[in-house]
């Protein structure tokens, strides 16, 4: 027997329709449930129902995956049931399954890469048509690549759950604090910031990275820039491209479309068959102590701002560079506080990863 949850009030157009949750969780027929509302309430609450009585479940709401995949992966446990997301990170992209994979008789030391397919969509437009930001996004709505409310996509808050989805698989830890995580978005590149990074034989693309080294990890979301040759700069549309390092297996990468409803229905459907045939994924605890370290990793950036901020980084070389101001060599957890400091005098400002990060 199958249901569709429904808000109250809804008209029932389909006998299928219900708004009443508890009729799908008491419904002894009713094997897998796919949650597709999205957020982290009432989808949490209705996730845990779901595996407590005995359901399978698929989601793709990395939101909420972020904030309770260790939850969810201990209630599914305790009662026998599944719990997948391969559609939360890469859209059609297998990629949570190529990571357990490797993780199988590897250690996974990196992740970076294009997690979100709207702001790769909007960043590559802007390259090849020299449009602005502004109409670029209103086009990515019209194709519902972008929310009505795009700020999880362009904000970075859709690429920092997802990086904390992938690094919690690949370390077996637990990121409770990820709203912590060092974000900048591309709320305010311009035209000419494209123009200029192309000038120079550089793409720029919106990522995030994280790193294992001994018993610490660190993890960013920033928009960085990529030599034209490289795949990340050649990375189109609405695709994401996330590369793997593992000590044995060096670095994979894993390409497809990342953002659209067709590639997050085709991994839906194969965590679906996935279950139906009885395919054990990797099991996880998250259970291993590692310490977030946010100088784990330095860098060298560019800063536009219109206010005077060459004091904001005296500790870091820094040089001017046409409109731009270029730091060197920082850590990145204080470049990310430091942006802040700027943000507070100019709202507008941006800043940029400049190729070649080297760890500490």
């Amino acid at each position: 027997m199958s249901h569709i949850l429904i808000r109250k009030n809804k008209a029932r157009l389909l006998s299928e329709m219900t708004d009443d949750m508890n009729e799908i969780l008491n419904d002894k027929q009713t094997d897998v449930v796919v949650e597709a509302i999205g957020g982290i309430e009432p989808a949490h609450e209705y996730i845990l129902a779901a595996l407590q009585h005995g359901k399978h479940v698929i989601t793709a709401n990395k939101a909420v995956i972020a904030r309770y995949l260790k939850e969810f992966t201990e209630a599914a446990e305790e009662n026998n049931v599944k719990f997948y997301f391969e559609a939360s990170v890469g859209g059609g992209i297998p990629w949570i399954q190529g990571l357990e994979k490797a993780l199988r008789i590897d250690n996974v030391n990196a992740i970076s890469g294009i997690f979100n397919g709207t702001s790769n969509f909007i960043l590559d437009q802007m390259s090849r048509n020299g449009e602005s930001f502004v109409e670029v996004l209103k086009k990515a709505q019209d194709l519902g690549y972008a929310e009505a409310d795009p700020s999880a996509d362009i904000d970075g808050i859709d690429v920092a759950n997802k990086l904390c989805i992938s690094a919690d698989i690949a370390y077996d830890i637990d990121i409770r604090n990820h709203q912590n995580l060092p974000i900048f978005g591309i709320r305010n590149i311009t035209c000419a910031d494209v123009k200029y990074f192309q000038d120079k034989g550089l793409a720029i693309k919106l990522i995030g990275r994280t790193h294992q080294k001994g018993n610490k990890f660190d993890y960013v979301v920033e928009p960085a820039l990529f030599l034209d040759r490289t795949l990340e700069a050649n990375t189109p549309d609405n695709y994401n491209l996330i590369s793997l390092n593992g000590d044995t297996i060096g670095k994979l990468d894993f390409f497809g479309q990342g953002a659209g409803m067709f590639p997050t229905a085709n991994a839906v459907v194969q965590d679906v068959l996935d279950i139906k045939e009885q395919k054990c994924h990797l099991r996880r605890d998250f259970n291993k102590k590692m310490e977030y370290c946010p100088e784990l990793t330095k860098g060298d950036y560019l800063v536009r701002s219109k206010a005077d901020i060459s004091d904001v980084f005296g500790d870091f070389q820094p040089t001017n560079e046409g409109a731009y101001l270029a730091v060197h060599q920082i850590p990145v957890g204080e470049m990310h506080r430091l942006m802040r400091d700027v943000l507070q005098r100019d709202a507008a400002a941006f800043m940029v990863s400049l190729p070649s990060q080297g760890v500490a």
